[in-house]
């Protein structure tokens, strides 16, 4: 199927390839307040389109980062298994890299300073760049230095002229954000010091999303979706080089980057970069006919979801969901499922307690609700942090509730 729509972001060349049509929904991340909930919700077509030149795949700029990112709902902080890593990260880099207290550390999209909090206690210098007002506030009175800016070759520049140069730069679940692709890695090139380094890291790899139909790390605001034959295109072009990476199990299937100057001949490139090449290869990334074929594997997974919601009414059971994340919105929307079918979505953030679920106006709770309601089935919606989730909430057993997933496939635990 084709449709001419826009231009690639990267290599400018006409995008006409669909790799996933998920109809019209809201942006994953407009929650709805209880005032605004019988107003006129916007939606947009969220259809993710694949360039046969580049194999970047993209979806189109409905709003601009400004409008979504300035007061943002997501803080990385109330996720265990993430602060778990991060700080596993910070340890294993400091040692890697011999980073200490002459080194210069900046993260771009520092959230509320959840990672820099760890190089911080190291003594290790640091600063953090994030766009949204709110979130930067709280990193700021966390005690971390925070510049309130959306990031690119402007604000890069501001910062080396105020005296600061990267000797390691994090980009963490930033990259699949940026509608300014070129810009943004225009940015990097400049902030980071000659024999610096860059690590960079994102979920919804492409490689994984394709192979466990992780359709739903699909919304309005990811932009880009990569593989790393993209990305080392990508990079190449803007005078940085990959010299090595790390698959991570870490939300549902992460690539780690390390990155330097293309200049830099005193850190080596790695095999395993043209290691994971191949293997990308093999699987087909480099062959338009696979991701023409993804909707296929969508299309399934919304059967099986509603053939077990049609079988769950018929038996009576009770439904709530858990995690207002980004990706179960996308979900929700896409397989047609609300609050006739969920009962409500539990939730640990306090920010997104009281609020409604974009597009199904499915309200959020306390985890304690669940706890009040005793359901039948609990649906993991943020499966990326199912074994944290299930842990927390194991108690649902004392009454024979249970867990489920849908992706990559429909599982009761």
């Amino acid at each position: 199927m084709e449709s001419l729509v826009m231009n690639c972001r990267f290599c400018n060349a006409n995008v006409k390839n669909i790799f996933a049509d998920l109809g019209n929904t809201p942006f994953a991340n407009s929650f709805l307040s209880s005032e605004h909930i019988e107003g006129k919700e916007q939606s947009y077509p969220l259809c993710a389109y694949v360039c046969s030149k580049c194999f970047l795949v993209q979806v189109e700029e409905f709003e601009s980062p400004d409008s979504i990112f300035t007061n943002y709902a997501y803080f990385s902080s109330y996720s265990k298994t993430w602060l778990f890593h991060v700080k596993q990260f910070v340890e294993n880099m400091s040692k890697k890299f011999s980073l200490n207290e002459k080194h210069q550390v900046i993260e771009i999209a520092s959230n509320d300073g959840y990672l820099l909090q760890f190089f911080k206690e190291l003594g290790i210098k640091i600063l953090g760049i994030e766009p949204a007002a709110n979130v930067a506030q709280v990193a700021k009175k966390n005690g971390i230095p925070t510049i309130t800016k959306f990031f690119g070759s402007k604000t890069a520049e501001e910062i080396v002229q105020g005296g600061k140069h990267a000797d390691f730069l994090i980009v963490f679940n930033v990259l699949p954000h940026v509608p300014n692709l070129n810009d943004f890695v225009k940015g990097l090139k400049i902030l980071l010091k000659e024999d610096g380094v860059i690590a960079i890291q994102f979920s919804a790899y492409l490689l994984k999303l394709i192979e466990k139909t992780e359709f739903d790390t699909i919304y309005h605001e990811h932009f880009s979706y990569f593989s790393l034959i993209t990305l080392q295109k990508v990079f190449a072009y803007h005078g940085l080089i990959i010299f090595d990476v790390e698959e991570m199990p870490i939300h549902g299937g992460s690539l780690r980057l390390y990155l330097k100057h293309s200049d830099n001949n005193l850190i080596r490139i790695t095999d395993t970069v043209q290691q994971k090449i191949d293997e990308e290869k093999q699987f087909g990334l480099n062959k338009i006919s696979t991701y023409e074929n993804f909707q296929q594997q969508i299309t399934s997974i919304k059967e099986n979801v509603i053939r077990f919601f049609s079988d769950a009414k018929i038996k009576n059971k009770k439904i709530v969901g858990y995690g207002a994340a980004a990706k179960g919105n996308t979900f929700l929307n896409y397989c047609n499922i609300g609050n006739q079918s969920i009962e409500f979505v539990a939730d640990i953030s306090p920010h997104k307690q009281g609020l409604y679920l974009p597009g199904t106006h499915i309200p959020i709770y306390h985890p304690d609700k669940i706890m009040q309601t005793k359901p039948d089935y609990v649906i993991i919606l943020a499966w990326n942090l199912k074994e944290e989730i299930i842990e927390q909430m194991k108690y649902i057993r004392e009454w024979g509730g249970k867990f489920v997933v849908f992706i990559p496939e429909t599982k009761i635990l």
